[in-house]
């Protein structure tokens, strides 16, 4: 598994308000889809990130992109 997370600021907003971070991940192809499942499901959980697509390449790699919302603190003082 090799993790690499998007040029830093790299976000994109969808409406008002919102924007997401993105992080990419790939999985060789010697992890069974339970694995990968699993080890998704810890990151879900823990890191607060959600699935946005899984790209499964000719060679057998899944390559997943996870994002999640980013809240920023208004100041209101």
């Amino acid at each position: 598994m090799t993790r690499s997370l998007l040029r830093p600021g790299m976000m994109r907003g969808l409406g008002r308000g919102v924007e997401w971070e993105f992080d990419r991940v790939t999985f060789d192809r010697g992890f069974s889809r339970t694995m990968v499942a699993t080890l998704l499901v810890e990151r879900a959980e823990h890191g607060g990130w959600e699935l946005d697509r899984v790209q499964i390449g000719p060679d057998g790699r899944r390559r997943v992109v996870l994002r999640r919302k980013i809240i920023r603190a208004v100041r209101t003082a």
